[in-house]
């Protein structure tokens, strides 16, 4: 990345989910975004839910990102 050049990016929603927590979800959605964008740059989070099972605990976590790419 070259600071101080002009850029513009392009912002896609992607949501993650994970039985293993929070970060690990983020993490799922930045993984499959990664190999399908091209020069991702930054993440937002913009919710955080999840489900719970049957036996009243946590099932899956599912975050929802906005994440940013650099256009070409």
């Amino acid at each position: 990345m070259t600071y101080g050049k002009g850029r513009t990016y392009k912002k896609v929603e992607v949501i993650g989910v994970s039985d293993k927590g929070i970060e690990a979800a983020i993490q799922e959605a930045i993984g499959k975004a990664q190999s399908s964008l091209e020069k991702l740059s930054w993440f937002e989070v913009q919710d955080i839910r999840g489900h719970i099972g049957n036996d009243g605990k946590i099932g899956e976590f599912q975050v929802v990102l906005k994440v940013a790419f650099e256009l070409k």
